[in-house]
């Protein structure tokens, strides 16, 4: 019986990739699930004492203890002892995924082939919506019929969320480790470059700035440190570029339209349209719509940007409680009931969250939690590096890590359902990569 419902657990926990384009509800389900069913295996059934020996276990206790702590000092105390109790469930599921699901090299390789099939069906099915365009409506349904509500942003399989370049970034690469682990060949090696070219394409024209930006910076941590992968990605890399800059100059979406107006706002872009009219083909209709801004745009009004904005209201709420902060997703709620705070939001309305990891740790949870959060950290990435001797693996394994947890961008909260399975997801992955055997790479 015991045996059944591991192999059930370890097939839902695998596919947790495929269940998170449905949104947070099932992912958040089966993570809870699976930590209850982990914790009665091993600490009732199997008992288990080994694991609260283990560090992986001990910083992620003690860091959720800290959201704890620090909640009785919250502005809204229900609202941080709520969100710091139920977040344990996304610090167990390295623990899970590392000592239960990923025990075995044939789970591991099973959900690298996962991630990889679920990577390649979100890009099919964002470029389907990106070819899928008229000047009019902007991008059409995707194959599953969903539309996105903002001109210019592409949602792929998600419905309403902008996000399929970052999850494919994010996950992509721990997918590529599927050409790794399969038969070394001609074929395959063309496929591999342009499954990672694809990623890059996705990243650009999905409108995800930051998307773009993790894949840049990923495939030059890889082609830095990996020399016996550096023609495939030299080769993908010329490959992306080839592919932005033809579809940069001939697809519509980026050519039909004449620019009335660029701030740095949010939507400060104001553009205008010409198409066919509906009503008589004959004749030419225009229409106004406003879009995000341009990056440079941004940089150069930074302090007034939406970015600019929020990370500094993010930063003068550490400052005027740096030891414990405000209180775990008290961000908002701090922002709309306190006026010094509420009138620095000058151009925008209150934002759920910092958009930063390391501003929303210091303003939430003041120095306490973000020096035990580095801590926390700072482990995963000696983990790594002791424990994995393969060489590609580690490298992939650590690139996974920088990535999500570069300081210098613009992020989602991991206090919130859907991102925090993601990025905790790739964390269980990528600290076990090191019980994949691979002969043929050093």
């Amino acid at each position: 019986m015991i045996n059944r419902f591991n192999k059930l657990f370890i097939l839902l926990f695998s596919l947790l990739p495929l269940f998170l384009i449905t949104g947070p509800a099932i992912p958040d389900i089966i993570i809870s699930i699976s930590c209850l069913y982990f914790i009665i295996l091993y600490f009732f059934i199997q008992k288990n004492k080994l694991l609260i020996n283990h560090k992986i276990f001990l910083f992620s206790i003690i860091f959720w203890i800290s959201l704890i702590f620090i909640s009785f000092f919250s502005y809204e105390k229900y609202l941080s002892f709520q969100d710091s109790i139920i977040f344990i469930r996304l610090l167990f599921i390295p623990i899970v995924g590392y000592f239960f699901i990923f025990n075995y090299q044939k789970n591991l390789e099973f959900c690298i082939k996962i991630i990889f099939f679920v990577v390649c069906f979100v890009i099919i099915d964002s470029l389907f919506q990106f070819f899928n365009y008229s000047a009019e409506e902007g991008f059409g349904p995707d194959l599953l019929g969903f539309k996105s509500n903002w001109y210019g942003r592409l949602t792929g399989p998600f419905k309403n969320e902008l996000i399929p370049g970052s999850f494919s970034v994010k996950l992509g690469f721990l997918g590529f480790i599927y050409f790794l682990i399969t038969k070394q060949n001609k074929v395959n090696f063309l496929i591999a470059i342009f499954y990672l070219s694809l990623i890059g394409l996705l990243s650009f024209v999905s409108g995800e700035r930051m998307a773009l930006a993790m894949y840049m910076l990923c495939l030059g941590i890889l082609f830095l440190f990996l020399k016996n992968l550096r023609i495939l990605i030299l080769l993908s890399l010329t490959l992306f570029i080839l592919l932005n800059l033809s579809i940069y100059k001939f697809h519509p979406f980026y050519n039909d339209f004449k620019i009335i107006e660029s701030t740095q706002y949010h939507q400060g872009l104001k553009i205008e349209k010409e198409f066919k009219c509906s009503s008589d083909k004959d004749k030419n209709c225009k229409k106004i719509i406003n879009v995000q801004p341009s990056f440079i745009e941004i940089l150069r009004n930074f302090k007034t940007s939406a970015y600019g904005e929020i990370y500094s209201l993010g930063i003068n709420m550490f400052k005027n409680n740096p030891l414990t902060g405000v209180g775990i997703n008290n961000f908002k709620y701090v922002c709309l009931n306190f006026e010094k705070y509420n009138k620095q939001m000058k151009n925008y309305s209150c934002a759920s969250h910092p958009h930063n990891l390391y501003i929303q740790w210091l303003a939430e949870g003041g120095i306490i939690v973000f020096m035990i959060f580095i801590v926390y950290l700072s482990y995963l990435f000696f983990f790594i590096l002791k424990n994995n001797q393969n060489h590609t693996l580690k490298i992939i394994s650590l690139t996974n890590l920088i990535i999500l947890f570069w300081p210098i961008m613009s992020t989602g909260s991991l206090i919130k359902n859907w991102n925090g399975i993601l990025t905790f997801f790739i964390i269980a992955v990528s600290v076990s990569l090191h019980k994949i055997k691979i002969n043929n790479l050093k």
